[in-house]
């Protein structure tokens, strides 16, 4: 008996791998529910990763991770910007009230 080599599509392969890299599901889980061998799965993965088609998932983190300390940052700053503005105006209200 001989086998029919089943062949996937690019975005097939796109696909299932996206599920495993930004959704976070197992290999094994979506190998199943694809019918077809987590070897293969894994294989997609490198390639796609290899070539850049596919963000990784510590890509994704790390850059998520750098927005949140950008966006503490930028409310320190803005923080630090109100309170010298008001420093700012309270001495320039002080000069003037000394001169005659």
């Amino acid at each position: 008996m001989t086998r029919i080599r089943r062949a996937f599509t690019p975005e097939f392969k796109q696909e299932a791998v996206r599920q495993v890299t930004e959704l976070g599901r197992p290999v094994s889980q979506v190998a199943r529910e694809l019918s077809v061998r987590p070897e293969q799965v894994r294989g997609w993965k490198k390639e796609l990763l290899a070539s850049g088609a596919v963000a990784s998932v510590e890509r994704v983190e790390s850059a998520e991770a750098e927005v949140r300390r950008l966006r503490r940052e930028l409310a320190v700053l803005r923080q630090e910007h109100e309170f010298l503005g008001k420093a700012a105006a309270f001495f320039a209200r002080g000069s003037t009230r000394g001169t005659p």
